[in-house]
């Protein structure tokens, strides 16, 4: 007998946080997500998102067996940027059956109802801020840091159920060597140009890390405004993620552009720290997994470039190419063995070009999925 329930006990909070592992128990590929992170994330009073939104758990049972999770997400600031009433679906894992997917989707899709919505979409864990997407091309390996990933069968199960395709997400990957230097030239030549009209690149400066992340929160908030789905972050939802990132910055990965003081542009890459994950046993740091963190940190040799952006006014000037060669450079310096550009929209030429141009590979798509309610 097969059947859903609402997730209410802190076992059964633990529970759908652990399904994955067991899902994927005998996956090479399978990153585990920390423990804890988790539940911080998913509990309202740690994170801030659950200061202006609201979510639901559910796990799908076969008998006493978990086969399946998902969340109901109803992200009010989404619907309030967009005057819509969207409902999302995220942290959705299966096991390959129809049966306990309808019955995962359905209760997300009753309980987004009963909030007034009129079409739900996902996978995205939140908003377009955080994880989202499902993998539809590229099982060969491993996500790199804050990518998802899932079975092969997660699109045929959705398209069953109705869904479309709302939009496909692009990721790119560098390998060591591939990057010509006839791409360098013509960087320094885009950078002298930017010069003359006193715009400069240069990394961030830990030392006013605060400042810094008050002046590129609102060129983060203005730069993706209108990139699908892109909610403008809170202070204090921006100021949770900063303060995770600082645990694993590198600041000559993270290049700001700026005019006369003023930042119009930035652009970030972070260590691949799914290199360690995967080697921690069901997300948890002990007895192990944080010695396995510590002594492994500065072994990692690949890096996700993971936000980049420019103003409205400042596009097109080649300030996207500066700050991706930029990354490229220090990345070539550290003798790192790959980057992947993740994620672009499918049909963002403006950032696109740029990335191909670089040496970028396209390898791998995501999507959000969409139907009406």
């Amino acid at each position: 007998m097969k059947k859903v329930i609402a997730v209410a006990s802190k076992k059964e909070f633990s529970s759908f946080i652990d399904f994955p592992h067991d899902l994927y128990a005998h996956d090479p590929n399978y990153v585990p997500e920390l423990f804890i992170a988790q539940r911080d994330l998913l509990t309202p009073g740690h994170h801030p998102f659950f200061e202006h939104s609201e979510i639901q758990l559910f796990l799908a049972y076969d008998e006493d067996k978990i086969v399946g999770r998902i969340a109901a997400i109803n992200n009010t600031n989404h619907n309030k940027v967009y005057e819509a009433k969207d409902g999302f679906f995220g942290f959705f894992d299966t096991i390959d059956d129809i049966e306990v997917a309808t019955l995962l989707i359905n209760a997300a899709q009753a309980w987004l109802e009963a909030k007034g919505m009129t079409r739900i979409m996902g996978p995205v864990n939140f908003s377009t801020n955080e994880v989202c997407g499902l993998l539809i091309e590229g099982f060969d390996g491993p996500p790199v840091a804050m990518m998802p990933y899932n079975k092969p069968y997660y699109l045929p199960l959705l398209d069953k159920l109705g869904f479309q395709k709302n939009v496909d997400l692009r990721a790119y990957r560098y390998t060591a060597g591939t990057y010509s230097d006839r791409s360098v030239k013509l960087i320094d030549r885009i950078e002298e140009r930017l010069q003359r009209n006193n715009i400069i690149l240069r990394t961030i400066n830990l030392k006013k890390f605060k400042d810094e992340c008050n002046a590129i929160r609102e060129v983060y908030n203005k730069a993706w405004d209108k990139n699908l789905g892109f909610v403008p972050m809170t202070d204090k939802e921006f100021d949770y993620t900063a303060k995770d990132l600082k645990m694993i910055l590198d600041p000559d990965f993270c290049i700001i552009a700026e005019q006369e003081g003023k930042i119009v542009g930035f652009a970030l890459a972070i260590p691949d720290i799914n290199q360690i994950l995967i080697k921690i046993k069901r997300g948890r740091l002990f007895p192990t997994g944080l010695i396995k963190l510590l002594l492994n940190k500065k072994k990692i040799n690949g890096i996700r470039i993971l936000l980049l952006g420019v103003i409205d006014g400042y596009r097109k000037m080649g300030i996207e190419a500066c700050l991706y060669g930029r990354i490229i450079r220090a990345f070539e310096a550290k003798k790192m063995k790959y980057a992947e550009a993740s994620w672009t929209l499918d049909h963002n030429d403006m950032i696109n070009k740029p990335i191909e141009d670089i040496g970028g590979k396209l390898y791998r798509k995501y999507r959000i999925l969409e139907k009406s309610i």
